[in-house]
């Protein structure tokens, strides 16, 4: 081991930060020792050390490591292996999405639970950014649907896969305990229901989950001298064979806290809205209408699944931070209890009865 290399708990995996990558780079051989460069952190999520590396020389190229603690407030752990599905899915992603609209990974050192990508563009910026900015642009929601049913579809009952990723621990620790079950803890009442949704999601597993697709993980590459944006995605760690319901609930739960948020243009946030919802389900119905994938069965799982993200932001283990006002979380938190008692019978309806009581204020 280098000198300046610190070693964990785990006997042989070495932590990386940006004080001794490029150090560990150059020990491993993967960056030439007279090649000046720089290490910077990334701010993506608490569950990794995600680093920027900028040679003088060559390409930039980013390096993420697996944490066995997550960076909150509260004690939260989950298996450092997780990187591994994490590179699998990045394999699968790339033969169904477009090409560049997932980062092709580089190398890997599995001993230390890290792997290094292609770096997006320094330039782009991330939609989670430019949405708390109260930009709400509808060419972007556009392109993410169709990314998001391009992965649903184009895996849907595919066995090779279902016997490769179904293995659900990592999206337990990382979701489902300290989201479903943390709220369930809080409010009691809603415990039947919660247990419900679990058990529901648990026996539909019919299709690739990325389970954190989020606007925290859609880049926006916009190029220079156009108008024109191109999208990249991150952050699989807590993907896996089964229920999409699961992906719609947790990524409205984002637009709709956001709609919350600006609620004095709360009709432009829920176009936004909208416009994903029927951009999806317009996939759906062309290329996967049957089953559990049926936009009737679909759209009626995914209500539960919003009112438990969303609920699970303000009360559960990891809450946003731009709503910081007690009524803003109050409004959320008797929304969402709402939906969990007397679901609407569709998303649609979940949008209009946001619509309402936002329209109320």
């Amino acid at each position: 081991m280098q000198p300046g290399l610190p070693q964990t708990i785990f006997t042989h995996m070495i932590e990386i930060g940006p004080e001794n990558a490029i150090d560990y780079l150059r020990s491993t051989g993967r960056l030439a020792a007279e090649t000046a460069a720089t290490a910077r952190a990334l701010a993506w999520g608490v569950s990794n050390v995600v680093l920027r590396i900028e040679p003088e020389v060559g390409k930039h190229f980013v390096v993420k490591q697996s944490r066995e603690q997550l960076r909150t407030a509260d004690d939260w752990f989950s298996r450092i292996d997780r990187i591994y599905r994490e590179m699998d899915v990045m394999a699968e992603l790339q033969k169904l999405l477009p090409e560049g609209v997932v980062p092709r990974i580089l190398f890997e050192d599995r001993e230390n639970y890290l792997f290094a990508m292609q770096a997006v563009s320094a330039n782009h910026v991330v939609w989670k950014v430019d949405l708390l900015a109260g930009r709400a642009d509808i060419n972007i929601a556009e392109t993410a649907a169709d990314y998001l049913a391009m992965t649903h579809t184009g895996s849907f009952d595919d066995a090779e896969l279902r016997s490769q990723m179904i293995d659900r621990e990592v999206f337990d620790q990382l979701r489902i305990d300290p989201f479903y079950r943390r709220i369930a803890i809080k409010h009691p009442r809603i415990e039947p229901v919660i247990s419900q949704l679990i058990d529901e999601m648990s026996a539909t597993p019919v299709c690739l989950v990325h389970a954190d697709f989020s606007p925290k993980n859609i880049l926006i590459i916009r190029e220079t001298n156009s108008t024109s944006a191109r999208l990249a995605l991150v952050d699989f760690e807590t993907a896996h064979f089964g229920d999409p319901a699961f992906d719609l609930g947790f990524f409205f739960s984002h637009l709709l806290l956001k709609t919350v948020m600006h609620t004095a243009r709360a009709d432009e946030f829920l176009n936004l809205v909208r416009m994903f919802h029927s951009r999806y389900f317009a996939a759906i119905d062309r290329l996967a209408a049957e089953g559990a994938m049926s936009r009737g069965e679909l759209d009626r799982r995914s209500v539960g699944h919003t009112a438990a993200c969303m609920l699970s932001r303000i009360d559960g283990k990891s809450t946003v931070d731009y709503l910081p006002q007690p009524s803003d979380q109050e409004l959320v938190r008797q929304f969402c209890l709402g939906l969990l008692t007397d679901p609407p019978p569709s998303l649609t309806a979940t949008f209009e009865r946001l619509e309402q009581r936002l329209g109320t204020l």
